[in-house]
């Protein structure tokens, strides 16, 4: 929900078709993005260790980078400049869990309480 209304308040190509998020390219995606390869393996270590991504990166990834925290920390700064970080409580945590100690637990929380809900 979250990665549409982003597009939709920010896109300059047009309208944003919901549908797109729904076919392969969008939540497909997503799914394997979160349940396999890299980014898993990292995030599972991230909650189970308390390191920090780059330490993990480095130790796991031969010095790789995750494209997520970065992506999620750009995000996070386009919404606070445009006074939106209400609106995205989910972007928010994640770029609070990691980057500013938010604990990995709370997501449930954020997704129960979410205001679109």
């Amino acid at each position: 929900m979250e990665m549409i209304a982003f597009a939709k308040l920010f896109s300059k190509n047009g309208p944003v078709s919901t549908t797109t998020f729904l076919e392969s390219c969008g939540v497909a995606d997503l799914i394997t993005t979160c349940y396999g390869g890299r980014n898993r393996r990292v995030a599972e270590a991230f909650s189970k260790t308390g390191k920090s991504v780059e330490e993990l990166e480095r130790e796991m990834l031969n010095g790789q980078k995750l494209q997520g925290p970065a992506t999620s920390a750009l995000v996070y700064h386009i919404l606070q400049q445009k006074g939106l970080v209400d609106k995205f409580p989910l972007f928010t945590a994640v770029y609070q869990i990691c980057f500013e100690g938010r604990p990995v637990q709370q997501m449930i929380s954020c997704l129960q309480s979410h205001p679109d809900v």
